[in-house]
Order: structure tokens, then sequence, then C-alpha cells
């Protein structure tokens, strides 16, 4: 599932493309009423972790949620005819946008939008974001902290990728109660969160390992992985850690895999 960089990306893709002007909307699948967007003033695009929302008006947003299958694909005219299952359509002046395999594709009023956003944990990436209430529930919960990062009502964007490896950066096993996260810690794994989730909005991938222990330093192999970009401890299982050598070990919470260095990160 995409993390909140990506959808942070896709926002500002499809805001400089085509807010400000009047967009054609459709489903060529069928499975999405556009009539209440369709030739409407895009005013902006925005996302709050794992949620994008197309903002025409109060009365008409559109909010996607990618779930594990959806995507996006982008192209500049002319306009082709659609291939596969295309939920949502976007044509503007220069570019073209289809959505195909999501979780959500919805037309929500303002009120709507508000709610859902409400019961989402504050986002590393948008200004708004405050911290302090994640830590409020972090800090009165016993669920181990790698299950805290991942639920999206205590902080939303953050995915397996980020949770496995800022919990490295910062030597904090994945197991520990949530309650044992102190103040300076908590404050250390937000404000890294922020940058690390900055540059991946940047670049366009998860890029985690500090400069001294790239490959170009170390002299290692570089990372082979479709997910891309160099990585501790993500879907590193049995390989030896990049900074004591420790085989990274794995395990499942909450349904997903969990990675971490039983050395640098002791119980």
């Amino acid at each position: 599932m995409p993390e909140g960089h990506t959808l942070h990306r896709l926002a500002r893709l499809h805001h400089r493309r085509y807010a400000g002007r009047a967009v054609e909307v459709t489903s060529p699948q069928g499975r999405f009423d556009a009539s209440t967007v369709d030739g409407r003033v895009l005013r902006r695009a925005e996302a709050h972790g794992k949620h994008l929302f197309h903002v025409y008006g109060r009365d008409a947003i559109v909010h996607v949620h990618l779930g594990l299958y959806g995507t996006f694909t982008e192209s500049e005219h002319p306009v082709l005819d659609p291939v596969g299952q295309v939920r949502m359509r976007l044509v503007g002046e220069t570019h073209w946008t289809d959505l195909r395999g999501p979780t959500r594709c919805e037309v929500l009023t303002d009120v709507e939008v508000k709610a859902l956003r409400a019961r989402l944990g504050p986002d590393p990436l948008r200004r708004d974001a405050d911290p302090e209430r994640a830590f409020a529930k972090i800090t009165k919960s016993r669920q181990p902290i790698g299950a805290l990062l991942m639920d999206q009502s205590v902080l939303a964007g953050v995915g397996n990728v980020y949770r496995a490896e800022v919990l490295f950066r910062h030597g904090v096993h994945p197991l520990t109660p949530g309650h044992e996260i102190d103040r300076a810690l908590w404050d250390d794994l937000w404000s890294d969160l922020v940058v690390l989730m900055r540059a991946g909005v940047k670049v366009g991938r998860i890029d985690t390992v500090r400069p001294e222990h790239l490959p170009e330093v170390t002299g290692r192999a570089p990372r082979r992985d479709r997910h891309g970009g160099e990585v501790y401890v993500y879907r590193r299982a049995g390989l030896p850690c990049l900074l004591c050598g420790t085989p990274v070990a794995m395990a499942e919470l909450v349904g997903r895999n969990l990675f971490w260095c039983p050395a640098c990160q002791p119980s």
C-alpha cells in the first residue's frame, strides 16, 4: 500500500496540472458517479495521510484511497481510449489522469471530509499537524510502538517502511509499549519522520540510510528491490545489519511483517 509521501506527491502533481481550471471528469468503468464534478473548476488537491482529496467546492470533494491495488497513471495529450478498468479519468488542458483499482473513489461534502479527517491522526507532511495528538494516544497505550505507528488513527501516512526505518534509526525495539516512549524520544521520532517523508515527496521513493552508510561510502552493493531506495532493515530479513552485522529479524505484528535489528534495537 502506498505510504503518505506518495499521496502528497500525487496531490502536488494534480494541483499543479489541474487546479484553477475546469476539468472533465468521467468514469469509463461506470463505477464512479462523476456527474457532480464533471466540468467544474478544481480548486485544489491535497492529501491527509493515505487519503487524497480533489476539492471542487464545499459540496463536492472527490476522496480517493488507493488501498493495496489502486494506481494513478499520468499522461500528456492526446487523450487515448481507456485501457483496463478505469474508475476515474481527469482531462485537463495539457494532461490527463486515469485511476484504476482504488479502495475508495467517491464524492463527499465538506462536512463528510471533516468527519473523515477527524478520525485520522496527525500527518507529518501537513503544516497543520499536531504531534501532541499522537503522543497523547501513544503515551497512554500498552500496545507496541510498532503497531501504534501504523495505526492511522494515531499517526496518518506512516506505513511499513517508514515504521521499520524510523524505529531502527532511533534504536527502538518495535515491541516497546507505547507508554514507555518518553517525550524526548517521541519528539525525535516525529522530527525524523517529517524529514524522511518530505524527502520521499521530493524524490518519489523512500530513502532512510544516512550519508555515511550509503553504498558509495561503505563499498557495499546497492539495494536491489522493486520498491527502490536505500533502507536499513525493511525487507532485509536474514541479511546482515548495515551497522553491526547482526542478521535482521522479522516477525508478524497486526498482520504486517515487522523488521528490526536485535542488536541495534534491543528489547
